[in-house]
């Protein structure tokens, strides 16, 4: 759905298609099989001067298209970005850093609900066809993710277990990638590689069959509406030179330094606007950005048309009765070379112009996407970063092309050119896609996955693996994260990330709460009234207890739940007679014998008699490899079985904070 109302909403900013308007460009010039510069030879698409009466052509009709343009696009916009604020303030964004810390063990309540999967799918469709620069990809993660969890709380074998819960949420990752670019094994590597905290086998296999199930059902209903389900198919199939390994590295190594500069220019702007009073006027920046994009990007035909489309003309061959792209303006001729003929080709004057069109449309769409991801709209990275790259990539392809064509008898070259031209500047497209989109998410296995399941072109793998790596190398010699890590830090979500080391020596003592001179909440076996426990429960606000033997006698004897404690409390008020304010609170399953007042309340069912401790002297290495590899939200500490503190996740995560010298301040502990 998202899919066809996204390319018929799009297509609704150039014309109408009068016998049917549900119909989009395409599926109204069918017959006529038009491509998307040629605009002469489909009666049945009428664009908007055409409506009014006027020619299709002409410096009036190019007027009213380009006014009729802009204001689809901003009415588009507007929609998307109020039904964002008004109804579902978390449909924002691409929601993968967000996914990754609820994966990770933290709950975020009301990130993954039914009125964030209802306006991030209908905002993702407006925010598209507004023209913005933002892609579907990355929020089709967080509408399955949705998907996921509603589903869950149908089975109450998932819904009540946020372990089990975890692990649906890997999987509808999985499918959301799956479903986004037709790529069900890249789908799962990248839940894998990218999203998931924890990942054991028996969740890689229900991934795997998540994602097949979905790419079978994308493959049923065809959206992209033709026979293939991948998004950009090539249909090249030429080996490539070892030579060619220099430029296809090169590539990389651009791609890790657009990356980084991206980054680093988005979480500029991102922290600009979240500190300044922008942040208080979403919907007005929304509109400003849209209106400078359709203002800027009408009058290059490159930046008019959709980004996919754009991408697939990049990645695509030049077959020799192809008029229309301005890409594929060369002059064909035969020369003979000792007694075989070759084909050559020179480029024509369309190639020349084309070029500087492409690095006009780089130098736009970098610096619009830098300023639109982080707007309150629903907006993915993918997309907008294959475009980058693929541009690159095929202006360097056309320059390798014509060194070849210049020089076809240097060394590396010789004999390999024998069969008409092997260097193919689709080829090129496709790995400074990869390199690019590499830079700015330090993907690696699932992005080179993603990429030949994409094009179908098994045979560059080498090519797309080398300029991935190289694109990651540079790429993390630059910055340390990615995108995503990097905009967890920057909304300050409490996420521990399982890759980095834990390189300092210090011991859990140095970290447990209370420090020397506090004192620890805790509540005692069988001594404390209800009176006494809904105190400690109001002056505090820990999530759970430690229950000890007695005050003086602080051997652990168990750990309880906030949660636990104020339903047990509140039931037994209600529905046990003799209760009252003085009643004793016991954990033990004996009574104590010298009970005189009113009936105890005993509470042994709700205690966790084996919470996850570690003594005092346990190096804080293991203490944040046990949060990170068992999800913990605290752990005991301990001292020849006396209970001196606790240490709870966001402590953990102010001591890695403090040692590697950042504001801990920036961790919201909410």
């Amino acid at each position: 759905m998202v899919d066809i109302g996204a390319s018929w909403m799009s297509d609704l900013k150039h014309g109408i298609c009068p016998p049917a308007f549900w119909f989009n460009r395409e599926q109204c010039c069918y017959p006529a099989k038009q491509s998307v510069f040629e605009e002469g030879n489909c009666s049945t698409w009428k664009t908007w001067p055409e409506i009014f009466g006027l020619s299709r052509n002409g410096t009036g009709p190019y007027i009213i298209s380009y006014i009729w343009y802009v204001l689809w696009a901003l009415l588009f916009a507007s929609l998307s970005a109020s039904l964002v604020r008004m109804f579902a303030p978390y449909a924002c964004g691409s929601g993968i850093p967000e996914i990754k810390t609820i994966l990770s063990g933290f709950i975020i309540r009301g990130y993954l609900g039914k009125w964030t999967l209802l306006i991030k799918s209908v905002g993702l469709m407006l925010s598209v066809s507004a023209g913005l620069t933002l892609g579907k990809e990355g929020p089709m993660v967080h509408i399955a993710s949705c998907i996921g969890n509603i589903f869950s709380h149908v089975f109450p074998k998932y819904g009540r277990n946020e372990a089990k819960k975890r692990e649906i949420l890997s999987a509808a990752a999985a499918a959301g990638v799956s479903v986004a670019f037709g790529a069900p094994i890249g789908g799962v590597l990248f839940s894998l590689e990218e999203v998931s905290y924890y990942f054991p086998l028996k969740t890689l296999w229900r991934s795997f069959f998540c994602a097949l199930i979905a790419a079978f059902v994308l493959r049923s209903l065809t959206p992209f509406g033709n026979e293939h389900s991948v998004l950009f198919f090539v249909e090249y199939n030429k080996p490539w030179i070892f030579f060619e390994l220099i430029p296809f590295v090169f590539l990389g190594i651009m791609g890790g330094v657009i990356g980084t500069f991206f980054i680093k220019a988005n979480l500029w702007w991102c922290r600009y606007r979240k500190f300044s009073k922008l942040g208080q006027y979403p919907v007005m920046e929304v509109l400003f950005v849209t209106l400078v994009t359709g203002i800027i990007c009408y009058p290059n035909p490159f930046t008019r048309m959709n980004m996919n489309e754009l991408i697939f003309l990049l990645v695509s061959k030049c077959s020799p009765g192809d008029v229309t792209n301005p890409l594929c303006d060369y002059k064909r001729m035969n020369i003979t070379m000792g007694n075989s003929v070759i084909e050559v080709t020179e480029p024509g004057p369309g190639i020349y112009s084309s070029i500087w069109l492409l690095m006009l449309t780089f130098i736009l769409k970098l610096a619009l996407t830098i300023f639109t991801f982080g707007m309150k709209v629903p907006a993915g990275l993918f997309i907008p970063s294959l475009l980058l790259g693929a541009i690159m990539g095929r202006i360097v392809g056309i320059g390798v092309e014509q060194f070849a064509y210049s020089y076809p008898n240097i060394w590396f070259f010789t004999g390999e050119c024998a069969d008409s031209n092997l260097i193919t500047p689709g080829l090129y497209a496709v790995v400074g896609a990869a390199a690019v989109l590499g830079g700015v998410t330090r993907m690696t296995v699932s992005l080179v996955v993603i990429m030949f399941e994409l094009t179908g072109g098994v045979r560059y793998i080498v090519p797309l693996m080398a300029a991935a790596m190289a694109s990651k190398w540079v790429g993390d010699a630059l910055g340390r994260q990615g995108i995503y890590d990097a905009h967890i830090a920057l909304n300050g979500y409490p996420f521990l990330d399982s890759k980095e080391e834990f390189a300092h020596t210090t011991l859990a003592a140095d970290v447990m709460q209370p420090k020397r001179n506090e004192t620890l909440n805790v509540i005692t076996q069988d001594s404390m009234t209800v009176d006494d426990v809904e105190n400690l429960l109001k002056e505090t606000e820990h999530n759970g207890y430690p229950v000890v033997v007695s005050r003086e006698n602080q051997y652990l004897v168990g750990f309880v739940l906030r949660r636990d404690l104020n339903l047990a409390i509140g039931n037994a008020k209600r529905l046990i007679e003799g209760i009252s304010s003085s009643s004793i609170v016991i954990f033990t399953s004996t009574t104590p014998t010298q009970n005189l007042g009113p009936q105890p309340l005993k509470l042994k069912k709700i205690l966790d008699m084996a919470p996850i401790t570690v003594t005092d002297q346990t190096p804080m290495e293991t203490v944040v490899d046990m949060f990170r590899k068992l999800g913990l939200r605290q752990t005991l500490v301990t001292h020849n079985g006396r209970l001196l503190g606790v240490i709870t996740k966001k402590d953990v995560l102010r001591h890695v904070k403090q040692m590697d010298n950042e504001d801990p301040n920036t961790v919201l502990f909410n």
